[in-house]
């Protein structure tokens, strides 16, 4: 394949993939709608020593990877009727561990922590440059179907990301989205004392112009879920700094 455009991919219609001489070889799913888009990589991918296959629904893509064994996954954040985020999110809860690395327009930085967070691998923004594309696949593939367990820990108290769900022991916790993203902000960082400004920060977005007394509100909406109900106290107060989730939870 003849180098005509410049070494991006892009949504545009026409836009030619660059010719790739080094191959390493391995079984990739691109999973997207455009089909333009998806011809595009489909040709490059080839090129560079890929065997191809496309999926442009993410309920096809379900069923290609219950079906098949595949090195890596390129997966569209937007497809119709389920997004990627749910395509990855599905595949992490039935246990399937191929990496995948997810696509999309989209740049903002929670939708990169969301797609993260339900078991994306790696991330890349479009327009992006077909050799890091390869290079990146390349990394995915030598890192293999390896099992990646995401939930998180502390005490008896666990957090599952993919699945969206949170206990205290064997009682399931019923959480808002923000109470969700408050404690898995904890449970990251298990006796770390995390400032209000800290809190805002990871859990609302920059375009948030509300006060850091948000962050008391679900701090003690949080407390009456987590600790209260079951006659204990481990997330705390440090007075003049932010709030602590201890290792271990108190008696009280």
């Amino acid at each position: 394949m003849t180098v005509t455009q410049p070494d991006l991919v892009t949504d545009r219609p026409g836009a030619e993939a660059p010719e790739m001489h080094s191959a390493s070889g391995g079984r990739v799913l691109v999973v997207d709608d455009d089909l333009e888009l998806a011809t595009l990589l489909q040709r490059g991918l080839q090129t560079a020593g890929y065997a191809v296959e496309v999926a442009p629904t993410g309920s096809e893509a379900l069923r290609r990877i219950a079906e098949n064994e595949y090195d890596a996954v390129l997966l569209d954040f937007v497809l119709p009727g389920m997004s990627g985020l749910e395509v990855c999110r599905r595949l992490r809860s039935r246990r399937y561990w191929v990496p995948i690395l997810m696509l999309t327009g989209r740049d903002a930085v929670a939708d990169r922590v969301a797609g993260l967070d339900v078991g994306a691998d790696d991330y890349m923004i479009k327009p992006f440059s077909f050799d890091e594309l390869t290079a990146r696949i390349r990394a995915l593939v030598r890192r293999g179907a390896v099992e990646r367990p995401t939930e998180l820990r502390v005490g008896d108290l666990r957090l599952d990301p993919i699945s969206r769900r949170a206990w205290r022991g064997d009682v399931e916790l019923d959480l808002s989205v923000k109470e969700f993203g408050v404690l898995q902000l904890f449970l990251s960082n298990p006796d770390i004392v995390l400032s209000r400004s800290e809190i805002l920060e990871h859990v609302w977005d920059c375009t948030y112009e509300g006060g850091s007394n948000v962050v008391d509100q679900y701090v003690l909406y949080l407390r009456r879920k987590i600790d209260r109900p079951f006659r204990v106290r481990q997330l705390e107060t440090v007075r003049g700094a932010g709030y602590r989730l201890c290792d271990r939870p108190a008696r009280v």
